[in-house]
Order: C-alpha cells, then sequence, then structure tokens
C-alpha cells in the first residue's frame, strides 16, 4: 500500500509539473500573440526576430515593439499574476471562495487613494504614478488591517466579513465618484480612464516595478507555503501544528496590500482577476500551495494576457480597457460561486 501511495503521489506531482509546463508555453504563446497586435500588425515571426535582435535594431517593428507593446504586454503579465496570487492568498486566510481583492473592498479604497493623487496632482520626481501609487498603498494598507482586525472580533463569520468588504466596496466607490463630480472635467476623465484598468499607461519603470513587486511577494509566500497549505485543512489544525495563524495573516495581507497598490498605481482597476484565475488554479491541481502559487500567478497573467487581446480584437487594433474585458467575464463567474456556495 505505502509503494502504491507513492506511485500515486508521484503521478500527481508529474501531472502537476505538466500542466505548469502547458500553462507557461501558452503564456509565451499568447505574449507573442499581444505584441503582434495593434493598429500596425506584426506577423509571429517578425515579432520574435525583432525581440531576439534587441532594442537596438533599426527596423519600425523593433521601435513599436521595444517601446511601445512590450512594455504593456509584460506589465499586463506581471499585474495580472500579482493580482491572481493576491486573490489566492486572501480566499486561503479567510477560507471563503469569494474573497478577493474586488469583494473585499482592497481595491476599491486603493482606487479612491490613487483618485486623491490624480485629483492634488500628487507626483513624486515628476512621474503621477508614484503619487497614484503611494497613496493606493496607504488606503490598501489601511482596508486590509481593518479587515485583518475585524476578522479577528469573535463571532465574526467570513460571509459577514465578505459582506463587509462590499460594504467598503461601495463606500469608496462613492467617495471617488464625488471626487470625480466636484474635478474639473479634466481630471474628472483621468479618474474615470483609471477606474477602467488601462493598459496604454505601462512603461519600462511599470515593468521593472511591478516584476520585482512580484517575484518579492512570490518568493515571501513561497517560504510559508506549507502553512498556507495546512491553513486551508483549519485554523484548529494549523494552531495544533505550532502555525501562529494571526501572524501569517497579517503577513498575507501586507503583502496583497503591495500587489494591489502596484496594479492600480500603473494601470487602474482590475476586477475579478483575484477571483477567477485562483479557482480555475485549485480546480487543475487542488490545493497545495506549492504548486497552486505559481500556476496561479501563470493563470493571472494568462487571462489579462487573453482580456488585452481580446480588447484588441473588439476594438480594430487599437484597445479597449482591459478591467471591461475582465469584469464582462468575472461577473456571471462570481454568480455561479454564489448559487454554489448558496446550495
Amino acid at each position: 500500500m505505502p509503494s502504491g501511495n507513492a506511485h500515486m503521489y508521484r503521478q500527481l506531482n508529474g501531472r502537476r509539473l505538466l500542466t505548469g509546463m502547458v500553462l507557461a508555453i501558452l503564456t509565451l504563446g499568447l505574449i507573442v500573440i499581444d505584441l503582434g497586435m495593434g493598429s500596425s500588425g506584426i506577423g509571429p515571426g517578425e515579432v520574435v526576430e525583432a525581440l531576439l535582435g534587441g532594442p537596438d535594431g533599426d527596423t519600425a517593428n523593433t521601435a513599436i515593439l521595444w517601446s511601445i507593446r512590450l512594455p504593456m504586454t509584460l506589465t499586463c503579465v506581471f499585474v495580472g499574476g500579482s493580482l491572481s496570487l493576491a486573490g489566492l492568498q486572501i480566499q486561503t486566510i479567510t477560507n471563503n471562495a469569494l474573497a478577493s481583492p474586488y469583494t473585499l473592498g482592497i481595491t476599491a479604497s486603493a482606487s479612491f487613494g490613487a483618485a486623491i493623487a490624480i485629483t492634488l496632482g500628487l507626483s513624486v520626481a515628476g512621474y503621477l504614478w508614484i503619487g497614484t501609487a503611494l497613496l493606493a498603498l496607504v488606503f490598501a494598507l489601511a482596508v486590509s488591517l481593518l479587515i485583518f482586525y475585524l476578522g479577528r472580533l469573535k463571532g465574526m463569520s467570513t460571509s459577514t466579513l465578505i459582506l463587509s468588504g462590499i460594504i467598503m466596496n461601495f463606500f469608496f466607490q462613492a467617495l471617488q465618484q464625488y471626487l470625480q463630480y466636484r474635478a474639473s472635467p479634466e481630471i474628472a476623465q483621468i479618474i474615470s480612464g483609471w477606474t477602467f484598468g488601462n493598459l496604454q499607461r505601462s512603461s519600462w519603470m511599470s515593468v521593472v516595478v511591478s516584476g520585482c513587486l512580484l517575484v518579492m511577494g512570490a518568493a515571501l509566500l513561497s517560504g510559508w507555503s506549507w502553512r498556507l497549505t495546512v491553513l486551508t485543512t483549519g485554523e484548529e489544525r494549523a494552531r495544533s501544528l505550532g502555525i501562529n495563524v494571526e501572524r501569517l495573516r497579517l503577513h498575507v495581507f501586507l503583502i496583497c496590500s503591495f500587489f494591489i497598490a502596484g496594479a492600480v498605481g500603473f494601470i487602474g482597476t482590475v476586477a475579478f482577476v483575484g477571483l477567477v484565475a485562483p479557482h480555475c488554479a485549485k480546480l487543475m491541481l487542488g490545493e497545495d500551495q506549492r504548486y497552486l502559487l505559481p500556476s496561479a500567478t501563470i493563470l493571472g497573467g494568462l487571462m489579462l494576457l487573453a482580456s488585452s487581446i481580446v480588447s484588441k480584437l473588439l476594438s480594430g487594433g487599437s484597445m479597449l480597457p482591459v478591467g471591461i474585458i475582465t469584469s464582462i467575464v468575472g461577473v456571471p463567474f462570481l454568480f455561479v460561486l454564489l448559487m454554489k456556495n448558496g446550495r
């Protein structure tokens, strides 16, 4: 029997590794497709040639890819991965399938912080995105800490926590709408565009910062993968194995706040990636965080990449805000989850 169990375990791990490889290859394929789409179409072969040739090439394709499209595509992958990873861990520490940065109101609070920065014209070293990211981080941290302490209250169920998050979502959306109403038409238009999730604000700076945030956050979470996996089996079991559940939750909330602030600071509000991608990863790989962490990250980037491609297809080579596409996909998914959890 033990040898049979060991064989089954090896088979399961083999399937997980194969799934991860397929997702990675699919992501690379979508990156090439996304880079080729735009007002001037570029074939897959030309995309690969321009990428391998480096940024110093003298062709028009090289200039378009390295200066405009590649920063947008890489930011898309890193932000999508960050949002998915944040959603996965929020679901883990709250033990609720409906939990995500969006449904808990963390995204809305970060978006409101960014709107304040835009209204005030807050920039650091001449960069508006730094001001928006900093205020987005402040508000995301504040709401994350509030949710953390609400979760520690006696008698506070995870369902009540989700409802509290939904209330905060509406509250910060109302505050943001008030800012838009009081702002000048130019500022109101910028804030409005920020709420849709627009990749056209991407730059090499957004690639570097969002990539560093994702790598550092994922590295920390990977170090806690055993504890996070145990937590999915229940708080009492986790505590019996010596895990400090409250401290683990606090650390995870803080990391997720940085993920969300980075996403909102660079491209604006993108809903439902943190809800849909983690669930798809769990369906394919189960609850083992050693495999779930990288796969959920890849799936988040994959989902946002697919949304980018769809937005270009629908707009004839230009680009609709990706937040519109993710919401169209996410709303029915959330409805299915609500029906499933209500049974």
